[in-house]
């Protein structure tokens, strides 16, 4: 369901696109979008601002804090900042970042709503919020041109107003001095100045130290539609120690520090120093091993201490990687070093194991690469861009289903939503989105998001049609915009990069008109869902034109090729045909000797030459090329997969090595092998048929909506022993 928030400075109504509504308390006047005295005229890039508010709490249930009592009315508070925020109540922290990058729709933004109550106490009461203020566009996120604060607690009679107090953290530096973050980043790097901090200073301590004046907050109007946070917060693992982390108290000798994290996460990182009291203190780097693993620098943390005081600071800002490097002053004694894991907020219910361990090890780097890729968006990669580049974004929403919990689905609620909500006047629609310094529309890969592995794949594997009927209209604009020749093939678009995949010998006349006819099917789909009849009629009679040329005019008897293709046969194009539906069963044995043959495909695009070798019949294939093709980086070093088919190579965009685009075979591993998949939407009836190829062994967990179903396949001989245990209300359909 989705909730709309509207604010006016004369009221407040909260109503969601079904017609609920939450009014506010009776006698409560209205919040208000408020920042400090400073920024009366500008906001400046990577500042960080203070608000606070002392109030009295006297409610039938005001406690203790920690008394969780059962009885306890929730009291809650909704909360916008522009761009992220810390929240403390009473000096315990509630929230730890806050806020979604902005937006929901063009100049939109999300608003957050906590519930306070276990931290409230009878009395006097004070909240406290830290803001940081992005100021600058990104691959992920809109600017807004003005940093503030929005928060209201109706049952508090609480809201943002000129009545609090507000200033600029003057401990955290605007300029960290370069290199700073590259341009496809919002984030800048965090500066921090214990010397400008409060002398009594501690990590734990609310509004990190805040030692200037406060002065009443100006207030200031805000256009834009606001909607609530359609994803739970950060799950927070706590502070842990590193693998490999020294005998402390130790005096550093000024050698960087590579501490081992368990994996490739997304932390934020910790320090306890006591630097030398009689000499000038240098300021400490904090970075990890991926800093610049996607090519042009990442996001890094910037310290300087106070002399001969012991200090402990955990730098708020995330980054992501294997290796936590402190670069630590000589002479600075060092008491602990340790990290915090933040990251969605799901469970790795989904499973997969066989007796072949390569394929276990791309299962689990896969699902370890997805969850690097997904917080406040999914992500092409966590350290050059954080973008939602759809493309990416198909796959992963893919490997949800099979790898998460059933929480997951909501950031793909949230990634189809922002797609379509983007959509231009003109009708076509672009990613990555939210963004504010990009706006170009990929044609193949919004064919892609719209299609039968995009959207409707959602719906088939959450039984969701109301997100169907709601984006339905915006699928059926932009499809509408695309037109076919003559013959009934699709008239290629520009769009703002013509991008088929990386690497070569892409023939783009194949690639454009099978992600078109899957396009088609998905929209045929969903017209039929919403009742339009009329618009699945015409895209079958679209898709009946489209095959019979796509055939006529590709098919060379041997393989598909366009007629101005001057290269080998493409690898890509031939999977689309077959994954679309396009291609006859009786080219089959041609087109497998073309995937025997044809190494041309990304990582991207991989998952749909394997997924097609499954669909014709042909397991051993899929898994030989799977294992040949991902066989360095499911051996290789790291935890997670790479951007290309070499690590580090600059040939596919940068070299990342978390990149969320070669995931697909955790998909294709529970999909076909292990063989489950939804017969009807929300796994209310689903198809157990095993494609073992080689194996002799396979189990499979997939978390459903309807609950967790287990498979176990073995082989017998020339026979398959399949077992399963669903869930009450499945419907299961067992193929040998």
């Amino acid at each position: 369901m989705r909730f709309l928030l509207y604010l006016i400075l004369v009221g407040y109504l909260l109503s969601c696109s079904v017609g609920e509504q939450i009014t506010r308390e009776p006698n409560t006047p209205s919040a208000q979008w408020i920042t400090v005295p400073a920024f009366r005229d500008s906001s400046l890039a990577n500042s960080w601002l203070v608000f606070e508010k002392n109030f009295d709490w006297s409610g039938a249930d005001a406690q203790v804090p920690g008394n969780r009592s059962e009885q306890r009315r929730p009291v809650m508070a909704q909360i916008a900042a522009d761009s992220k925020y810390w929240l403390w109540v009473n000096d315990s922290l509630v929230i730890r970042e806050g806020g979604l990058k902005w937006g929901p729709v063009p100049g939109g933004y999300y608003v957050d709503s906590v519930d306070l109550s276990e931290h409230l106490r009878p009395g006097r009461n004070r909240v406290s919020v830290l803001v940081w203020y992005f100021g600058k566009d990104g691959f992920s996120h809109q600017n807004s041109g003005r940093a503030g604060l929005w928060f209201q607690a109706p049952r508090l009679g609480l809201v943002s107003d000129t009545s609090w107090m507000a200033g600029l953290h003057e401990a955290f530096s605007r300029n960290s001095g370069p290199p700073y973050p590259n341009y496809r980043l919002p984030e800048s790097n965090v500066a921090f100045s214990a010397q400008n901090a409060s002398p009594l200073y501690r990590a734990d301590q609310t509004l990190y130290g805040y030692a200037g004046d406060l002065k009443p907050a100006i207030s200031f109007s805000r256009d834009g539609r606001a909607v609530a946070r359609p994803i739970p917060q950060w799950k927070d693992f706590g502070l842990q120690a590193y693998a490999n982390a020294p005998t402390f108290p130790f005096t550093s000798d000024g050698t960087p520090l590579e501490l081992q994290l368990p994996y490739n996460a997304q932390v934020t990182a910790m320090m306890t120093i006591t630097p030398p009291a009689n000499a000038a203190v240098d300021t400490l780097d904090v970075r990890t091993d991926n800093y610049r693993g996607g090519g042009p620098p990442n996001v890094r943390t910037i310290y300087l201490p106070r002399p001969g005081i012991k200090q402990t600071f955990e730098s708020p800002g995330w980054f992501n990687g294997h290796h936590v490097i402190y670069t630590i002053p000589a002479g600075t004694v060092v008491h602990d070093l340790r990290f915090r894991e933040t990251g969605y907020a799901t469970e790795f219910t989904g499973a997969f194991s066989a007796d072949d361990p390569f394929y276990n090890r791309l299962w689990d780097k896969a699902r370890r690469t997805l969850y690097v890729t997904m917080r406040d968006n999914y992500m092409d990669c966590p350290d050059r861009e954080r973008a939602q580049w759809w493309g990416d974004v198909v796959l992963e929403s893919g490997e949800t289903f099979y790898a998460l919990d059933r929480s997951s689905d909501a950031l793909t609620r949230k990634a189809i939503r922002e797609l379509m909500d983007w959509q231009r006047p003109d009708s076509t629609i672009y990613s990555p989105v939210p963004a504010g310094n990009w706006d170009g529309e990929l044609p193949t890969q919004m064919l892609a998001s719209v299609g039968l592995f995009g959207i409707w794949n959602y719906y088939q594997h959450t039984g969701d049609a109301d997100l169907i009927r709601e984006v339905y209209p915006a699928v059926k604009r932009y499809l509408a915009i695309w037109q076919q020749d003559e013959t009934g093939l699709v008239v290629p678009r520009k769009g703002g990069w013509t991008w088929g995949d990386w690497g070569d010998n892409k023939d783009m006349p194949l690639i454009f008109n099978g992600w078109y006819y899957l396009a088609l099917r998905g929209l045929e789909d969903m017209a039929q869902l919403v009742g339009d009849q009329e618009t699945h009629t015409q895209s079958l009679a679209k898709m009946k034109r489209l095959k019979k040329a796509f055939n006529e005019q590709f098919w060379t008897g041997e393989a598909y090729r366009s007629p101005a293709h001057q290269g080998p046969p493409d690898d890509r194009g031939a999977s689309l045909a077959v994954v679309a539906g396009i291609a006859p069963k009786e080219y089959f044995p041609a087109l497998r000797r073309v995937f025997a043959e044809q190494r041309h495909a990304s990582p991207y695009f991989e998952k749909y030459v394997e997924e097609a070798l499954f669909q014709m019949g042909y397991p051993e294939d899929a898994l030989t090329r799977m294992k040949e093709r991902f066989g360095p980086m499911v051996n290789g070093p790291g935890t997670t997969l790479w951007e290309g088919w070499e690590i580090g190579s600059a040939k596919y965009g940068g070299g990342t090595d978390n990149h969320a685009w070669s995931g697909g075979g955790l998909t294709l591993l529970s999909q076909y092998v292990a063989g489950v998949a939804p017969l009807e939407p929300g796994y209310r009836r689903v198809r157990i048929r095993p494609q073992l190829g080689p194996l002799q062994r396979v189990e499979a967990t997939v978390d459903t909506p309807l609950g967790l179903l287990r498979v176990e396949v073995q082989r017998k001989g020339e026979e398959l022993l399949i077992e399963y245990d669903a869930p009450k209300g499945m419907a299961v359909e067992v193929v040998e």
